[in-house]
């Protein structure tokens, strides 16, 4: 389209930004019009460059569809000569729009103390009295869900994998109710528990017991997957490292200890404090875990490198409670003050401070909500924390508006993708490096097979050269005979390897499921 000045309308695509181009940006390619170029092969060289090709369409591609993340994150600015801590609930409720001052509301209840946990996509919330009240409901719409009363202590609530059902650990033993309060199962395994947690590409349900008990239940499958004593006295302080689902297990004597269902010891021990550990939380990328003890300090610490603490913040009294947020905001509960860090020029300082009338029990940060959930001994309240969530959020991961066919869809989808409690371990990147010594094994125990070739026969005749009858043709059909006795020689060992793997088989024979065969108890 031309406009009547001459010019063009629409002249092609929107130029990008130099900044957005370098964010995206992998780095320098391969200069192949360089003479000290490795690459001398022509048809190499045309493959180099399509490839090169595809990475600048990639990286333009990314850089442009930023434009779709129309969200942003906001913090709080304050003015010259104020603090942002001098913020109250009711001032932040008043200044932004009445859907979010609609998420900062309060629950007065009367069976605390209260134990939380929302949901993977930040939709739903269980709340869970000491004195056995039991709710979960939407607390967008503020729809509940259902209602109950257990007619015995709670300790502990936690969702599964999807929103239709949570597991609630009661007096003695754990229980697992739908979202209309029935319950479901009882798990007479997971006896006085202390703390749950649930891994969700695992499908695992973890505890800790006051008699100082770790355990894992596969919940696809119904089977208790491990079962250890962590000869560490009651356990009450638990949480675990979303990036390799290693439980992180705090005890009485300042020790952190990171443990995975695959083995009986633990993975790493880590000396945090000189005294108890009283709360323990970790980055939702692994990489920074926050601890507390009564001697009123919190530090952070670096998981990856298992060294000194990175900060270490003293409070002016003991924290009980740690929380972390999607874009690292750490909200700190003492007593009944609850404040929020950031970092501000590479230290940690207050963000927003908030006082409730009772003791803080429990809290913990909404996914994809600038939303702090608090619960109290008499109640639950909301509070907003402009720019602690993840403003864009992916849906085939976790979707906050998913309809019932999505979330059925997404459930399959999750059980075919389950991650086996054997790849938990402490550096994920180590399961993509060869394991040297036990290939060799491996190919030192099957060189029988018939994948692996025979050796080459080098035949060489007494004379270089032959004359009259017997030539250079007899010698041709001597090296043939040979070839052919070498190659009848390892078809023979090759299958009598095949029979005796049959033999075996025959011995331990299952039915095959297919690919839901690993879903079977080993």
């Amino acid at each position: 389209m031309v406009k009547p000045g001459g010019k063009i309308k629409y002249p092609g695509k929107a130029p990008i930004d130099k900044e957005k181009l370098a964010k995206h940006d992998r780095g320098e390619g391969i200069n192949l019009k360089a003479k000290t170029s490795s690459v001398q092969t022509r048809v190499h060289r045309q493959r180099l460059r399509v490839k090169e090709r595809v990475i600048e369409q990639t990286v333009e591609q990314a850089a442009r569809t930023e434009v779709l993340l129309t969200e942003n994150y906001g913090f709080l600015d304050a003015d010259a000569g104020e603090t942002t801590t001098q913020f109250k609930q009711s001032e932040i409720a008043s200044s932004v729009d009445i859907t979010s001052a609609k998420k900062h509301f309060r629950l007065n209840l009367q069976f605390g103390p209260y134990y939380m946990r929302y949901t993977r996509n930040g939709r739903y919330l269980v709340l869970g009295g000491e004195r056995g009240h039991v709710a979960a409901f939407d607390w967008v719409t503020k729809k509940l869900m259902c209602e109950m009363n257990v007619m015995e202590s709670v300790h502990d609530v936690t969702w599964l994998h999807i929103e239709t059902m949570f597991a609630v650990a009661q007096k003695d033993w754990v229980y697992i109710y739908d979202s209309q309060g029935i319950e479901i199962h009882c798990l007479k395994r997971m006896n006085g528990v202390t703390k749950l947690d649930f891994l969700p590409y695992h499908f695992l349900l973890a505890s800790v017991s006051r008699e100082g008990y770790l355990a894992w239940l596969d919940v696809s499958i119904g089977e208790l997957v491990a079962r250890y004593n962590s000869k560490m006295g009651r356990l009450s302080v638990m949480t675990q490292n979303p990036s390799n689902a290693v439980l992180c297990v705090g005890n009485s004597k300042g020790v952190v200890s990171m443990w995975s269902p695959m083995s009986q010891e633990p993975l790493a021990k880590m000396l945090c404090h000189k005294q108890a550990i009283s709360a323990c939380a970790v980055h939702p990328h692994g990489t920074y875990m926050a601890t507390s003890c009564p001697d009123r300090s919190v530090k952070v610490w670096d998981v990856r490198q298992l060294s000194g603490p990175v900060r270490t913040v003293i409070l002016r009294s003991p924290a009980h409670h740690l929380s972390y947020s999607q874009r690292g905001l750490l909200a700190i509960a003492t007593g009944n003050v609850v404040e929020t860090y950031r970092d501000y020029d590479n230290s940690i300082k207050p963000y927003l401070r908030h006082r409730e009338s009772w003791k803080v029990t429990g809290m913990q940060f909404c996914p994809y909500e600038d939303v702090l959930g608090v619960t109290t001994e008499k109640g639950f309240v909301s509070l907003l924390v402009p720019g602690c969530a993840e403003a864009n959020y992916d849906a085939l991961e976790a979707n906050p508006f998913q309809s019932k066919q999505q979330r059925r869809e997404a459930e399959v989808k999750a059980l075919l993708d389950k991650i086996q409690p054997e790849l938990i371990t402490l550096d994920p990147a180590a399961l993509a490096e060869v394991d040297v010594p036990t290939l060799k094994d491996k190919v030192e125990a099957k060189k029988k097979l018939l994948y692996i070739k025979p050796k080459t026969i080098d035949f060489k005749p007494r004379k270089t050269k032959s004359k009259g009858k017997g030539g250079t043709a007899k010698v041709v059909k001597t090296k043939k005979i040979l070839k052919e006795q070498r190659r009848k020689e390892a078809i023979e060992l090759a299958q009598e390897v095949k029979s005796n793997e049959l033999v075996e088989q025959k011995k331990t024979k299952r039915k095959n499921f297919g690919v839901l065969d690993r879903f079977l108890p080993k």
